[in-house]
């Protein structure tokens, strides 16, 4: 059985994005490897979750790059890839499920990186894995399933959840993406069958709900940064808190000082852009924007 690295010519490669950090890390995976990217598939997504930042993934796309936007991966995209003859189709955020038509196409098949640590938070939403402070957070390469992030693991990076949730975990988290990349493709060319996931130890990561997007004064500080980060991860812009009854979009926080001077809820000072609040960690300083 041969690997990668003794394949002489260049794969052709197909990918499935919306997000524009994930088509960059394939794409990056792709030209690093001297492969040819054939065809970018993107999409607007569902009407119930739609998907604007395939918007960007457009934008940044060379133009030497043929873009494929479409909903319909039956009639519209699997036509178009059988014709390119592809050897690997690959994804990493797309909102409609990689059929098993479209995984009999290429000749070394299709694999998906979930970036989170599988089979735990299976589901469109691995920022949950930060709003819960889940014991690990990382990346995985499988195979693409009939089912959604259950296929056999190709490769896994993992790290312990540090106490602390902030931009600098955000950059260690693509980090392991981009490895579980370049070590999940090279297992994939290789014909590795991969490692089945023990279901049950999975868990699903579900959509936030109207509750879990407002921020609490309750809690203590490190969990309304970890919150406000999950939230607002991606293209999301999700975080919100209540303020004399007033709701507001909340872009990002800091904390002033540890000094618990006013009634919990206060609101100390407040600006355009920012207000001072008072929460059970001390008074913080939220960055805030109103509802459109």
């Amino acid at each position: 059985m041969s690997n990668e690295k003794n394949i002489t010519r260049p794969l052709r490669v197909v990918t499935f994005n919306f997000l524009p950090i994930g088509f960059r890390l394939l794409t990056e995976w792709i030209h690093k490897m001297g492969h040819h990217h054939v065809l970018a598939v993107t999409t607007p997504g569902p009407k119930s979750r739609p998907t604007p930042a395939y918007k960007e993934l457009i934008a940044m796309a060379p133009r030497d790059l043929e873009v494929l936007v479409t909903t319909r991966l039956t009639k519209v995209a699997a036509p178009l890839i059988r014709e390119l003859k592809p050897d690997l189709i690959t994804c990493l955020s797309f909102p409609y499920r990689i059929t098993p038509e479209l995984c009999e196409i290429p000749t070394y098949g299709a694999v998906n990186l979930h970036p989170a640590v599988l089979p735990a938070y299976r589901g469109p939403n691995v920022m949950r894995q930060f709003y819960e402070a889940a014991p690990l957070f990382g990346a995985t390469a499988h195979w693409i399933a009939e089912d959604y992030d259950t296929g056999n693991i190709l490769s896994q990076k993992a790290a312990p959840m540090p106490e602390v949730i902030d931009e600098q975990v955000l950059g260690q988290w693509v980090g392991m993406m981009s490895a579980a990349i370049a070590e999940g493709m090279e297992r994939a060319v290789a014909g590795d069958k991969g490692q089945v996931q023990d279901n049950a130890k999975a868990s699903y990561a579900a959509p936030f709900s109207e509750e879990e997007r407002f921020l609490n004064w309750q809690d203590p500080f490190p969990y309304l940064k970890r919150k406000t980060l999950a939230l607002n991860m991606g293209d999301a812009s999700y975080a919100r808190a209540k303020i004399g009854g007033e709701t507001l979009r909340v872009l990002g926080l800091e904390l002033l000082s540890s000094e618990q001077t006013y009634p919990l809820g206060s609101c100390i000072e407040r600006s355009d852009e920012s207000i001072d609040i008072q929460t059970v960690g001390g008074i913080v300083r939220l960055k805030v924007k109103p509802e459109p």
